[in-house]
């Protein structure tokens, strides 16, 4: 569905960028959750934004909070492409504490202490999207599904295993896709009907008519007992009370062959590059109807040359960003990172490498994921040894071993 000039102009998006991030450290130590970098070259938020503007959703405001200064740079370079004559925009707001003294407490409460922006521009209706999952969507068909059915409210949810349920809001919906239950994070999620160890979980994405988000948060803020967050609070209480609609990111139309994916721990962002270099992979980044826009600036290609002692660096099925140098070694099955190197004898298997990485000779990393800027001396072996490597790396459950900046390497 083409929007309309007038609908376009009636949809204001709120993007929720504030998160710590606490189980993907040490990689947020310094930097919000959508700012980590992912695929090569983009940042995690750039898919969210990139479905945004795919949708000509591009009047966006960006909620931020925690160790912003890294997003608001690469939002200020990568993402200052709309055009304001237009009506477009993509603005960042950093916590005003416009109530003394205090922080957003929840995801509803980030949004209450903002409701000035609502009053500024008055939509018709407000998406509400976060910026640490990487999916495609074209939100442009949540908005007309909408429309059609009269909701006051619907979320976009996906098919999950039970065990992943446990982690997201878990809905039940009736014939009409209605949510008549709501629960975040249960313990025992609901099964779908039909399917005993599926459930239907929230995807954190909110469409919401603009008269019934003021008032569900204005409601919210008042309740001494409430946590200020949407799945804990504002939904449950809201579906007793409104026609709360549920839409599948598989819906007709829909980009991404419903791939979505949390990178919110350092297992599943370490999967969720993985499945990148799949020879067919789910989720296709050269797709160009719907293109992902990342801020790569200007680079040279990416280059695969003999060392000096005269060996032939290789890759396979692996991506590779513009001014990477492979001079020697040897990349298998990974993701390297702008203006990484990688010298001479040099193996890496399954590894997410970042941006400015030095990778010296004869080092050996497996199923490791290393921050940008990190120079691994020559000689080193990480992903072999991971009793060893937990004495001065994160280790993960599933045996990812993940190096920042300013490890101890020698």
């Amino acid at each position: 569905m083409a929007l309309t000039r007038d609908q376009a102009g009636q949809i204001l998006t709120l993007l929720l960028a504030g998160g710590q991030g606490q189980r993907l450290r040490p990689l947020t130590e310094r930097r919000a959750k959508p700012a980590v970098p992912f695929g090569a070259v983009y940042r995690i938020i750039d898919f969210t934004l990139s479905n945004c503007v795919n949708s000509f959703f591009r009047r966006i405001y960006i909620l931020t909070q925690y160790e912003s200064v890294t997003l608001h740079r690469h939002l200020r370079q990568t993402w200052n492409v709309l055009s304001p004559e237009l009506g477009e925009f993509v603005d960042i707001v950093p916590p005003q504490q416009r109530l003394p003294n205090r922080w957003y407490l929840g995801t509803a409460d980030a949004i209450f202490q903002n409701l000035y922006l609502l009053q500024q521009e008055r939509p018709e209706w407000v998406l509400i999207v976060g910026g640490d999952h990487v999916y495609k969507m074209d939100y442009s068909l949540l908005l007309k599904e909408h429309i059609q059915s009269g909701a006051d409210a619907s979320i976009v949810c996906i098919e999950v295993s039970l065990e992943v349920g446990r982690s997201l809001g878990v809905m039940t919906v009736d014939e009409s896709s209605r949510i008549i239950r709501f629960t975040e994070k249960p313990d025992n999620p609901h099964a779908m009907p039909g399917a005993e160890d599926r459930c239907l979980a929230s995807m954190g994405i909110y469409l919401f008519n603009t008269e019934v988000l003021v008032r569900a948060l204005v409601r919210d803020a008042k309740r001494p007992d409430s946590s200020h967050d949407f799945g804990h609070d504002v939904i449950p209480r809201l579906i007793d009370e409104r026609d709360v609609r549920a839409y599948a990111i598989t819906s007709p139309g829909q980009p991404g062959n419903g791939y979505w994916r949390d990178v919110g721990t350092l297992d599943s962002y370490w999967q969720a590059n993985m499945d990148l270099i799949a020879r067919y992979p789910e989720f296709d980044l050269y797709d160009e109807a719907w293109p992902i826009r990342s801020g790569t600036g200007h680079r040279p290609p990416a280059k695969i040359c003999v060392s000096t002692e005269g060996t032939m660096g290789r890759f396979e099925q692996s991506l590779l960003a513009p001014g990477v140098v492979v001079s020697g070694g040897c990349v298998q099955r990974s993701i390297i990172g702008p203006r990484a190197q990688v010298h001479n004898e040099s193996h890496l298997d399954e590894c997410v490498i970042m941006g400015g990485c030095h990778i010296g000779k004869g080092v050996r990393l497996r199923r490791a994921v290393v921050e940008e800027a990190t120079v691994l001396p020559d000689g080193i072996e990480i992903g072999y040894d991971l009793e060893r490597d937990g004495e001065r790396f994160t280790v993960t459950d599933n045996g990812v071993v993940v190096i920042p900046t300013r490890a101890p390497l020698e």
